[in-house]
């Protein structure tokens, strides 16, 4: 018995340009609840981030995982975290995710006009405080659209999960993805206050450093940090035993003002103090080489406007701040 014609469109998958629009659909808003809830850690604050309700963005990653035919989340009462899979997929998904929302982040730039948003700036804590607060009062007044986070944090940044823009490090960043832009030197001088050198006298070598009181700085993995000389060019590091170590530059740079020891520090933190007089040198003719100052953000081609201002702004701003000090100390040494 022949077939009817009416027959076999009804049993084959729905086909054409609306079915091709409603599997886009679908698969779009999955991925978008998709990836909040990766950010998020939850159903609910995914839901507050994307705005709509926490059964909405399960609705969403139910669909998408019914299409993509695997599990990507384990959902317990307490907890939500990805499979393997889902992990796989996240690691996918999320550049591409980032350049849409970029592209979207220019495109409002260039249709709105003056540079607007929020910038989310990390820092490191004694460069933050001494250098990068001061001038965002500036960059305020002259971009009030823009609203600046800074958060001061001597630990590694994180771009990708921590959502920040621009980072302020000292030394080059290893992460490939990137750009590092010198912004100043930087400069590492050992130094005392003039009580401390007249009651103990100041290090005439290297070889004297373990006899004076030291003032240590600890970095946020707990390592201590290590007084570098460079000595007949050769690069030589110190780990001078101290009565006193903090995790904090401010600290130590009081405790030296203070007269407890002598410490070595940033060329930005000292150079007010040295030229006033509050601080003595000890043996800049053994200052390592410069490290510089960077400040970086990710790689891309096209920077949102406010970033690109705030790039250019700080970049200036910093430069024409008079925060190298070690030239003018040379000549006078013997």
């Amino acid at each position: 018995m022949p077939t009817s014609p009416s027959a076999s469109p009804a049993a084959s998958p729905a086909t054409g340009p609306d079915s091709l629009a409603d599997s886009f659909a679908t698969s779009y808003a999955g991925v978008m609840a998709f990836i909040a809830v990766a950010v998020e850690g939850n159903f609910a604050k995914a839901g507050d981030r994307l705005g709509i309700g926490r059964s909405a963005v399960s609705r969403s990653v139910q669909k998408l995982e019914d299409q993509l035919g695997i599990r990507l989340f384990v959902r317990t009462t307490r907890s939500t975290s990805l499979t393997a899979e889902g992990q796989r997929f996240y690691e996918e998904c999320h550049p591409g995710v980032d350049r849409i929302i970029r592209a979207l982040d220019d495109m409002r730039d260039l249709r709105e006009g003056p540079p607007s948003g929020q910038l989310r700036v990390c820092s490191t804590v004694g460069f933050g405080r001494k250098v990068v607060a001061p001038l965002l009062h500036g960059f305020r007044q002259a971009n009030p659209n823009i609203s600046v986070e800074l958060l001061l944090d001597d630990g590694p940044t994180d771009f990708t999960t921590d959502r920040v823009d621009v980072s302020f490090r000292n030394g080059r960043m290893e992460d490939s993805r990137v750009i590092a832009k010198k912004v100043i030197p930087m400069q590492m001088m050992l130094c005392a206050s003039p009580a401390y050198a007249a009651r103990h006298g100041l290090p005439g070598s290297v070889e004297e450093i373990p006899d004076h009181q030291c003032v240590n700085f600890l970095f946020a993995s707990g390592r201590v940090y290590e007084w570098e000389f460079k000595v007949g060019g050769q690069l030589r590091k110190v780990a001078p035993p101290a009565m006193l170590t903090f995790n904090d530059a401010d600290l130590v740079l009081q405790s030296v003002l203070d007269g407890h020891g002598i410490a070595q520090m940033a060329g930005y933190q000292v150079c007010d103090h040295l030229r006033a007089g509050t601080l003595v040198a000890c043996l800049p003719q053994y200052a390592p080489d410069d490290r510089g100052h960077y400040l970086c953000f990710l790689s891309r081609e096209h920077l949102p406007a406010r970033v690109r201002v705030f790039i250019d702004y700080m970049t200036e701003g910093i430069r024409a701040r008079d925060l190298q000090i070690l030239e003018s100390l040379l000549p006078n040494q013997a």
